[in-house]
């Protein structure tokens, strides 16, 4: 997982560090449809990318299931892909 999103799921959604593993669920890192809302705000506020809060917790496998996948995702939003 990345540095950006690391900082962004504990200082500004404060989320637990020690549950922020590539593999884990966005259930077990501690998030819910707050988080979820809050975490598609501040994409688009601070890189300006659409990712939708459905785009953000389906766990359909194009979508973010896992926080490795949400990451996934997140970059490849970034890099226009």
């Amino acid at each position: 997982m990345t540095g950006d999103l690391t900082r962004i799921l504990t200082d500004d959604l404060k989320l637990p560090a020690d549950r922020l593993t590539d593999d884990a669920s966005l259930d077990h890192a501690g998030f819910d449809s707050l988080a979820v809302v809050e975490l598609s705000v501040l994409l688009t506020d601070r890189y300006d990318i659409d990712i939708s809060d459905s785009d953000i917790s389906d766990s359909d496998i194009k979508n973010a299931a896992t926080l490795g996948q949400l990451d996934l995702l997140i970059t490849t939003k970034r890099n226009g892909r």
